[in-house]
């Protein structure tokens, strides 16, 4: 995701400065114009930091590492994570003259790499125009939604939908491979009509093929619904279906598939209904 992101700030005349702990996967980058630097120069250099990781720990290991940052830096955080850390780095960062927007995308590698991504966010006003401008080449559509932490928050609510998107065609084709129906034909059919969605479009195709590559992983998944969660016992909100898609994925990540795709949900349907 980073590293597409990145690209299209490449090519939209950005002068970039990129880190990744594993040091070759940027080479590309590099080679395409972006200088590299490790953490602590990259902070001394840049006057905006964006920052595509993946757990909240991640997240606050790297504001601390780029602690160098001089004030007014704006940190852009594209990852997903708890809103509460987002909430907490915003006012850490705050204290020091620095600033924070909460940033986290969905549209899946497909659509970092086709630079249309939507873009949940968070902060304050005027540092979210500024960053929008920032990240205008990759997206689709941004839009604050609230205070810090409250881009988070809107990103677990698509992660909510997602997942019940997901339960339903994986449910749905499963009980279809069962009943000996056409799967092909079905997908079709029932993706043309209002029982369609994201989910067969984009995943009807894999399951047919049987294609458990990512996009995006069952651990990743299970990482945000995890988030979903936690973060729904905090409101007081009701997530039966979230708490029942993590729980199927899990048996898939047991077994040593937390790198499939989450399309492989229907793997694990199959084997319930043997």
């Amino acid at each position: 995701m980073g590293e597409a992101m990145a690209g299209h700030l490449l090519k939209a005349g950005a002068e970039l400065t990129v880190y990744n702990r594993t040091r070759f996967k940027a080479e590309a980058l590099e080679k395409a114009g972006a200088a590299y630097a490790e953490m602590a120069d990259l902070a001394e250099a840049c006057d905006a930091i964006l920052l595509c990781v993946s757990r909240s720990e991640d997240v606050a290991q790297c504001i601390e590492a780029m602690g160098a940052a001089k004030a007014g830096t704006l940190f852009i955080d594209h990852s997903t994570i708890e809103p509460a850390v987002a909430e907490k780095i915003h006012g850490d960062l705050a204290k020091q003259g620095k600033r924070f927007v909460d940033a986290p995308v969905t549209g899946g590698s497909m659509g970092a790499q086709k630079g249309q991504l939507t873009i949940f966010m968070g902060g304050e006003e005027n540092d979210f125009a500024e960053a929008r401008e920032i990240i205008a080449p990759y997206t689709k559509r941004a839009e604050r939604v609230g205070g810090p932490g409250a881009g988070q928050k809107a990103k677990l609510v698509n992660q909510i939908a997602g997942a019940g998107a997901l339960l339903a065609l994986c449910e749905s084709l499963s009980f279809a491979k069962k009943a000996g129906l056409d799967l092909p034909q079905i997908i079709s059919l029932v993706g043309s009509g209002a029982a369609g969605s994201w989910a067969f479009d984009n995943y009807g195709g894999k399951i047919l093929a049987r294609d458990w590559s990512p996009g995006f992983t069952v651990e990743n998944q299970r990482k945000d619904l995890g988030y979903c969660e936690a973060t729904a016992a905090e409101l007081g909100a009701a997530v039966p279906g979230t708490k029942l898609v993590n729980s199927l994925l899990a048996l898939l990540e047991a077994k040593g598939h937390g790198d499939w795709t989450t399309a492989a949900l229907y793997e694990a349907m199959l084997e319930l209904g043997a």
